[in-house]
């Protein structure tokens, strides 16, 4: 039986330990792995950085009187391309109808 070399593993004498080398496939593979995880790192330092950002951004415009849920749903809203932000105005006004909360003219009885 003949094995692929990838599936091959050396057998290396250091210390007078043996110790078994990985194939050159897997070493390419830890190096990308860690690779990956030193870039997810990084970024998830940088979003720590940017969250504590956004916090102080918010708390200087509540310093100055601003309701900050409000800014919120504004900075969300500005997010939605037109047709998205109309089609969810309109069921929001839908839902409220229903339930005779429209902000629409009141009818008396």
């Amino acid at each position: 039986m003949a094995r692929s070399s990838a599936a091959k593993v050396e057998t290396v004498k250091s210390d007078s330990r043996s110790s078994i080398r990985q194939p050159q496939s897997d070493s390419v593979a830890q190096d990308q792995i860690r690779a990956f995880v030193e870039r997810i790192e990084r970024l998830e330092e940088e979003k720590r950085g940017i969250s504590d950002d956004l916090k102080e951004v918010y708390a200087e415009a509540k310093g100055n009187g601003f309701d900050t849920k409000v800014l919120r749903q504004v900075v969300k809203i500005r997010k939605q391309d037109r047709s998205e932000r109309l089609e969810q105005e309109a069921l929001l006004d839908l839902y409220l109808a229903a339930l005779g909360m429209s902000s629409g003219p009141v009818e008396e009885d």
